[in-house]
């Protein structure tokens, strides 16, 4: 049965707007009626809203628009609510992070899950490859939950739940007094544009942008 389909992403620049034709295209093209929006205020009653790349809080009087609000998070909650949570993992020397699609609720990330699964990273990559492979496990999580949708079970999050630190544009200051490997993973994560690795020296800010040299030569 076709379904009254939602996608929000009210943040301009959130990664996810280089790719979300592509998800807009697969959810069409599996009959379902879809409007893509970038304002909480103008979320129309459906069956599904999903809020990917999103910045605002939405309201109990929002959430009860649509039968199911799904958000899809960098971590295997109840661990690493909060902003950031996948730069903060990589941080921490992580390859392993999972992502997990629950339903939204009022409580931040508290939602009852759907799915939890695992991006496998091999240490190398950069910011634009790390960002490349998680919007693609999104993708792949949100058109799973529609294939098997009605037929779904949430499940409670169980555990403690820790909380990610919000990042700045000072997170990406370089410690001139550190090797380059103890602060590797660090310049994985930089943004070259939004929030590029700086150091200061002498009074000076440098900035640096970080390539693979095969991207280079593109």
């Amino acid at each position: 049965m076709p379904l009254k389909i939602t996608v929000m992403i009210d943040n301009k620049d959130s990664y996810l707007n280089d790719y979300v034709s592509e998800l807009i295209k697969n959810i069409k093209g599996r009959g379902h009626e879809l409007e893509f929006i970038s304002n909480p205020a103008h979320i129309k009653k459906g069956d599904i809203l999903f809020i990917l790349g999103c910045n605002s809080i939405l309201s109990n009087k929002m959430l009860g628009l649509n039968k199911h609000n799904i958000v899809v998070h960098p971590s295997k909650l109840p661990e690493g609510r909060g902003s950031a949570a996948l730069v903060n993992q990589i941080l921490e020397g992580k390859n392993v992070i999972y992502i997990t699609l629950f339903e939204a609720a009022e409580k931040i990330d508290s939602g009852d899950y759907y799915f939890q699964e695992p991006i496998i990273f091999e240490g190398h990559e950069l910011s634009d490859e790390i960002r490349h492979k998680q919007t693609f496990k999104v993708f792949e999580l949100v058109l799973r939950f529609l294939d098997s949708y009605p037929n779904l079970k949430p499940k409670k999050q169980a555990g403690n739940p820790t909380f990610c630190k919000r990042r700045t544009l000072k997170d990406s200051e370089l410690n001139i007094d550190k090797t380059i490997r103890e602060q590797f993973n660090l310049l994985r994560v930089v943004d070259n544009k939004r929030y590029p690795a700086f150091f200061v020296h002498m009074g000076n800010k440098y900035v640096l942008h970080i390539f693979k040299e095969k991207d280079l030569e593109k």
